[in-house]
């Protein structure tokens, strides 16, 4: 009661005064009731007297790729213009694929600074100009992409603008050695990652079938969906329909199980066709890689390589995974069909192939 009697005391003492109430540094108008009186909106909220907020973000995606460092740009101003520079508090955040919840990335006042999870380390702001408010992140990561969402609060007032930040790169259809449709979800992110990529979101998917991507198998997306995308319509892939993404709809991430469509970027090291004079067993050939200080090449590397390096080779070797594949950049004969792309012969149980081995540049 006590702590009560002291407020109003203070707020009758600020109306005395001033006749409105002083707030941080701003004058703010009274809040009046529901009726219309006043510029509140009977809810409580206050408003800038006459002085607005304003974020500024691009419009148009930001694009890049793994391992780059890149700048979300971010700036803010008043309207009319503050000659008095104001402290205020900016804060970064990602959201998630439904756009619902937000992940915390970087929250700063002044100088100081905060990062949060996976970003710690890796973010700070870029302060160069007046009233700028711009993301740096260092040595993008796969799972990076999406839309970040800059935050500018002053006081009550809480103006945010949204960066989309997308990753050159390229999407590839994967099952595992046990076969088709074996992957619930879970598993499926699971087995993306394994293989040095991410779980493809539909965005990702939509551009690879833009460029050609034709796949009859259906695969788990990032959102929990099921999809798969034809350009050359066929009866076993959903009859004569225009070309297009077919879609199996939400599906149970737990219960249902399908392939999965993975998506990587460029990489930091390089994959190679590791040259031996004989061929090996699986196991040979990751004794061959280690020897060459390298490891088996992943698919997720493969892929990569055959994308932004347009690595060709029309011998099949062994991957980590245990399968068998070769990478074709330029079509030619005896090496597979007339478009680009990366040949699977499967998972052989024996047998004795090639070797594509990955090392860091």
């Amino acid at each position: 009661m006590l702590l009560l009697s002291l407020v109003v005391m203070l707020l009758q003492l600020g109306r005395g005064c001033c006749g409105l109430p002083f707030y941080n540094g701003f004058y703010y108008d009274h809040v009046m009731n529901d009726k219309g009186n006043g510029n509140g909106n009977g809810n409580g909220e206050v408003h800038f007297n006459g002085v607005k907020l304003v974020v500024e973000t691009p419009e148009d995606a930001i694009f890049t790729y793994r391992g780059a460092n890149i700048t979300l740009p971010c700036r803010y101003h008043y309207e009319p213009t503050l000659e008095t520079p104001r402290k205020i508090r900016i804060k970064w955040s990602k959201l998630r694929e439904d756009n619902t919840k937000e992940r915390d990335v970087l929250v700063a006042i002044g100088l100081k600074h905060r990062s949060f999870g996976e970003f710690r380390g890796r973010v700070h702001l870029r302060q160069q100009g007046k009233q700028e408010a711009s993301l740096v992140i260092s040595d993008l990561r796969l799972q990076d992409y999406g839309k970040y969402r800059c935050e500018v609060i002053d006081g009550l007032e809480d103006e945010s603008g949204i960066v989309e930040l997308e990753l050159r790169g390229v999407v590839f259809p994967y099952q595992p050695h046990h076969g088709r449709y074996r992957l619930n979800f879970h598993e499926a992110k699971k087995a993306c990652e394994e293989q040095d990529a991410v779980i493809a979101s539909f965005e990702q998917l939509f551009k690879s079938w833009e460029e050609g991507l034709d796949w009859c198998n259906a695969g788990w997306l990032l959102d929990g969906t099921v999809q798969y995308p034809i350009s050359v319509p066929r009866e076993p892939c959903g009859g004569k329909l225009a070309p297009g993404i077919r879609s199996y709809g939400e599906r149970h991430k737990n219960l249902h199980y399908f392939d999965v469509f993975c998506f990587s970027s460029a990489l930091k090291g390089k994959v190679y066709y590791l040259a031996h004079p004989e061929k090996l067993t699986l196991e040979e050939a990751k004794q061959a890689c280690q020897d060459d200080g390298a490891e088996l090449a992943k698919v997720g590397q493969l892929y990569a390589a055959w994308k932004f390096f347009s690595l060709d080779r029309c011998d099949a070797g062994w991957l980590a995974d245990g399968s068998i594949r070769y990478p074709i950049a330029f079509p030619r004969p005896n090496c597979g069909p007339p478009e680009p792309g990366v040949r699977s012969f499967g998972f052989p149980d024996k047998g004795k192939f090639g070797v594509y081995c990955y090392k860091l540049n």
